[in-house]
C-alpha cells in the first residue's frame, strides 16, 4: 500500500473531457476522511456542480479501500461541536445541499465504511469491485448516520434492506450490497470497478443532452421530495422548454440523419 506525501491533494482532481475525476487520496490510512480532506472533496463536487464545461463526475479512491470512515482523531472534536461544513465555494459531497445538477457515477472497492456508504447513496449509480466490503457501524459508536443513509437508504434499498445494516452495524459484502440496490454493478477488482464507473460518465457527457440530463434528475428528485404528483405537472412544460433549445433541435436532426448528437448545452 503506498503512502501519501504530506504536502499531496488529499483528493486529486483530474479533467477527462467533460468528466470530472475525484479521487480520494490518504490510501495509507485507508482514505479515513480529515477535515482537509473534507474540505477538499467538498471544494471538488464545488467545481463539478458549477463548471458549465463538466457534464459528469465520477468518484473513486486510490489503494485498496474506498474508506474507512472518518479520522476521528482528526475531525472528533468539529463532529462533537456540530461544526463539519463545506469548503468555501465548494457543495456538501453527501449532496443535503441541493438542489443538484450534475450526476455523479462512483466506485468503491476495499473498506466501505459509514460515511463512503452514504457517498455513494448520493452518487446517482454505482459500481462496486468484487472484494468491497461495507459496513454502516454508527450506531456501534454511540452515534448514528448523519450523511443521508438515513433517509436514502430505505429509498434506495427498502425499508428491511436498509435497517438490517444500519440498525445492526454488521459488515456486508458485494454481492448483498448488489441485491440491495446500493450497488448496480459489481467488477472484478478497484482497478476495473473505476474504469466501469469511468466509462458510463463518458457515455453521460458525450451521448446524453446535458440539459435532458438535468431535467432528469430534478424531475427525479421532485417526485421524492415532493411527491409524483409535483413531478407530473412539471412533465409536459419541461419537455417543451427542452424542444426549443438548440440542443432539442440537434437531437430531433440526429434523428431524421441517423447519427449521435452533438449536444453543447444550449
Amino acid at each position: 500500500m503506498s503512502s501519501t506525501p504530506a504536502d499531496a491533494a488529499e483528493v486529486t482532481v483530474e479533467r477527462d473531457g467533460r468528466v470530472l475525476l475525484m479521487g480520494l487520496n490518504r490510501p495509507a490510512k485507508r482514505n479515513a476522511f480529515t477535515r482537509r480532506m473534507l474540505t477538499e472533496l467538498s471544494a471538488a463536487y464545488g467545481l463539478l456542480e458549477s463548471d458549465d464545461d463538466l457534464w459528469c463526475g465520477v468518484l473513486f479512491a486510490h489503494g485498496d479501500h474506498f474508506t474507512g470512515g472518518l479520522d476521528m482523531v482528526d475531525v472528533g472534536e468539529e463532529l462533537a461541536a456540530g461544526k463539519l461544513g463545506a469548503a468555501e465555494g465548494g457543495r456538501d459531497p453527501w449532496r443535503l445541499d441541493g438542489p443538484w445538477t450534475k450526476p455523479v457515477v462512483a466506485a468503491a472497492q476495499g473498506w466501505v465504511m459509514t460515511l463512503g456508504i452514504e457517498l455513494l447513496l448520493a452518487a446517482d449509480i454505482r459500481v462496486a469491485a468484487q472484494d468491497a466490503r461495507f459496513a454502516q457501524l454508527e450506531v456501534r459508536r454511540g452515534i448514528y448516520p448523519f450523511g443521508g443513509a438515513t433517509f436514502r437508504f430505505p429509498q434506495q434499498a427498502g425499508w428491511g434492506n436498509a435497517m438490517r445494516w444500519v440498525l445492526t452495524g454488521e459488515e456486508f459484502d458485494a454481492a448483498e450490497a448488489h441485491r440491495i440496490g446500493l450497488v448496480q454493478e459489481l467488477a472484478a477488482d478497484g482497478p476495473a470497478a473505476i474504469e466501469r464507473a469511468t466509462q458510463i460518465a463518458r457515455v453521460i457527457a458525450e451521448k446524453s443532452a446535458p440539459l435532458g440530463v438535468r431535467a432528469v434528475l430534478d424531475s427525479a428528485h421532485l417526485a421524492q421530495e415532493q411527491g409524483e404528483r409535483a413531478a407530473i405537472e412539471r412533465l409536459r412544460p419541461a419537455v417543451a422548454r427542452l424542444v426549443a433549445t438548440a440542443d432539442g433541435a440537434e437531437g430531433t436532426r440526429s434523428f431524421v440523419e441517423r447519427r449521435d448528437a452533438a449536444f453543447t448545452g444550449h
